[in-house]
């Protein structure tokens, strides 16, 4: 019986080192949640790994756009349902978020976002 009580500790003990392991290994994206600037550019990035997007060009106009989103060291990778994919590096300080967006005719725009909630 003292040896089934020492069996049960130690595997409760292990079981709990285990969960505290995986735990520690997952951080979540600081690029969760909603961001936008004051022209009316906004991302959405949600933790399935999926986001909306409305981008507003150099002349006013906006376009929506979903997809799904990944990040490989500094470069985050846009896939939009269109089939075209956007990979720009990206930094985040303090509360802005700042990387290039690609529009589907290839224009490139510099974007500065604001994390405006979780």
């Amino acid at each position: 019986m003292k040896h089934m009580n020492k069996f049960r500790l130690v595997f409760i003990a292990g079981a709990a080192l285990f969960v505290l392991a995986i735990a520690s290994c997952y951080t979540p994206s600081p690029l969760y949640g909603t961001w936008a600037d004051n022209s009316g550019s906004k991302i959405v990035f949600i933790s399935d790994g999926s986001y909306t997007a409305t981008i507003v060009n150099t002349a006013g106009t906006s376009t929506n756009y979903n997809g799904t989103w990944t990040v490989l060291d500094n470069v985050l990778i846009f896939s939009k349902d269109t089939g075209s994919s956007i990979d720009t590096e990206w930094d985040i300080r303090g509360s802005m978020l700042y990387l290039d967006w690609t529009d589907d005719a290839g224009g490139i725009q510099s974007l500065t976002l604001y994390h405006i909630s979780k």
